[in-house]
């Protein structure tokens, strides 16, 4: 198979397992993201930073429960309509195109990923797919 036939869907089927979900340094939210979470959660910004994000640096993430995983986690993600934007990459990362290992990595935690795909393929799916979200976020 070429990458010309693959796309996203065929390397990567969400399992809804969560795994993605607990750990591994935090999920990053944006502006928009804690905009959109405020509206969905029928509160603030100040809210959702005060009481469902801590800072690591300079940048919000979304806290963690005391078993690891996010705070919007509950067997299925609570915010899923709108999970922040890095939740929405997932796993189409530039980390995987500066190092298509990291895919394999991931792989090893998320059973929606697929490893039987040579790493130029999957490098070049990715990319695609990174070009096709930030154009429907400039939309």
């Amino acid at each position: 198979m070429t990458s010309e036939r693959l796309k996203a869907a065929d390397i990567f089927q969400c399992k809804k397992c969560g795994d993605c979900c607990k750990g591994y340094g935090g999920t990053y939210v944006t502006p928009e993201d804690m905009e959109a979470i405020s509206r969905f959660l029928h509160t603030t910004t100040a809210d959702v930073l005060a009481n469902y994000c801590c800072m690591s640096g300079t940048k919000p993430v979304l806290t963690q429960q005391k078993n690891g995983y996010c705070i919007f986690w509950d067997k299925l993600c609570t915010i899923h309509p709108i999970k922040p934007r890095m939740c929405r990459s997932w796993p189409f990362l530039q980390a995987v195109v500066a190092a298509p290992q990291n895919w394999e990595i991931m792989a090893g935690f998320c059973p929606g990923i697929r490893t039987d795909i040579p790493d130029g393929t999957i490098v070049e799916i990715v990319k695609a797919e990174i070009k096709r979200m930030k154009a429907s976020r400039e939309k």
